[in-house]
């Protein structure tokens, strides 16, 4: 039987693996469930899988949370704060750890689990972004596993062959890697339209039920510019490895380009419990309570380059991975809190990416080294995005 910890429990992603692990009660027992506030729906997960640990990072619920768990009658550990979280991943009975936690708050414990040598299944993208050499030889060292969750590259890791060599494209055959996106809530939307967008629009995915920060990120493409840095990290690929293709439909995931001209697709319904289940049984198969295809039912499929002018979000990052890891790190910080400031009404859509402007034109020629400089450049490139949100919310 495994043993996990569901880091971020409360978010779509975390809710999709416990009903994947409760389809499977007889291979999966959860050790700890964490989350940052939500204490009502996390502990009642807990109660329901009999969780051994419950971990909230925000001590200020601490009073709340404990009065919670006594009046629904969970009898389990509450813990509080990142500290907690680590104790949980590398706690000693734990096998793999799912790393759902939003954006560069999850990094510490991304680091934790593979450090400790569990398997990391990696939903939270921000990991390699904002340190994907530390987090890769940590990694190697530890002999940690780590698996992708993201639907785009846990489809090309099924679409890879099995013997892949790390970084070694030709030696496989591989002409090129693929990677998918829908293009989000705006592929046809004008574009002198695009500053009376509202964060109702853009967080409305035409195919992907997800949270408001991600689903931002996809209307501007940066959840995609994303992804092509943590694909760069997990597959061992250079920025021409990789091609974006617009893909409106959402059903074929991402594809493997050969040399022979093949090309090898990973398709399914856009649900996430498809590579939830892939990652958690791999190299198995188990049923994720998702939908086969119905190929009778199928329209068109469409594919297309994102447009520089529509998604300039995207370019934008693409240029960061162009520079090097600090300029990832700065891009990734400085979007979180240009995202936050225009859910908050601060800023208007077309704003986020003027933002990321000029914070990438601060980000410095430096590598880090270590964590916790890793963590100080976040810190530098959310100042400095906290600086242009104020003077763009003044305009």
């Amino acid at each position: 039987m495994e043993t996990l910890v569901i880091l971020g429990a409360t978010g779509s992603i975390g809710q999709s693996t416990l009903d994947v692990v409760k389809r499977h009660s007889e291979r999966y027992r959860v050790y700890a469930l964490t989350a940052n506030t939500q204490y009502t729906q996390v502990l009642d997960d807990a109660l329901a899988c009999d969780a051994c640990v419950v971990v909230l990072h925000e001590q200020s619920v601490s009073n709340s949370a404990t009065a919670y768990a006594q009046k629904i009658g969970y009898s389990g550990v509450l813990a509080f704060g990142e500290s907690a979280a680590i104790d949980a991943v590398q706690h000693h009975a734990v096998t793999k750890v799912m790393a759902a936690i939003v954006g560069g708050a999850g990094l510490s414990t991304s680091m934790a689990a593979v450090q400790a040598g569990k398997t990391l299944l990696l939903a939270n993208k921000e990991s390699l972004v904002m340190s994907g050499a530390l987090l890769m030889d940590a990694a190697a060292q530890s002999g940690a596993t780590i698996l992708p969750i993201d639907s785009e590259h846990n489809a090309i890791f099924q679409c890879l062959p099995d013997d892949y060599t790390y970084g070694e494209l030709a030696s496989s055959g591989i002409h090129k890697i693929l990677l998918t996106g829908s293009g989000g809530p705006f592929l046809t939307r004008e574009l002198d339209s695009f500053d009376t967008i509202t964060p109702e629009q853009a967080c409305a995915h035409p195919n992907w039920d997800m949270g408001q920060k991600i689903s931002v990120d996809s209307a501007t493409m940066m959840n995609k510019g994303l992804e092509f840095i943590e694909a760069k990290w997990l597959f061992g690929l250079q920025n021409n490895d990789i091609q974006i293709v617009l893909h409106p439909q959402s059903v074929i995931h991402s594809m493997v380009q050969y040399c022979d001209g093949s090309v090898i697709a990973q398709m399914g319904n856009p649900d996430m419990r498809t590579p939830i289940a892939h990652a958690l049984a791999f190299p198995e198969r188990i049923e994720s309570g998702v939908e086969p295809l119905d190929f009778s039912k199928l329209n068109d499929f469409t594919f297309a380059t994102p447009c520089q002018e529509r998604y300039p979000n995207l370019y934008l990052t693409l240029e960061a991975a162009q520079q090097g890891q600090t300029a990832c790190t700065f891009v990734n910080a400085s979007n979180e809190i240009a995202v936050a400031a225009f859910l908050h009404r601060k800023i208007s859509f077309s704003d986020i990416t003027r933002v990321n402007e000029q914070v990438l034109s601060k980000a410095p020629q430096m590598v880090a080294h270590t964590l916790d400089e890793v963590v100080a450049q976040d810190r530098e490139a959310r100042l400095f995005a906290t600086e242009a949100v104020q003077r763009l919310s003044r305009c």
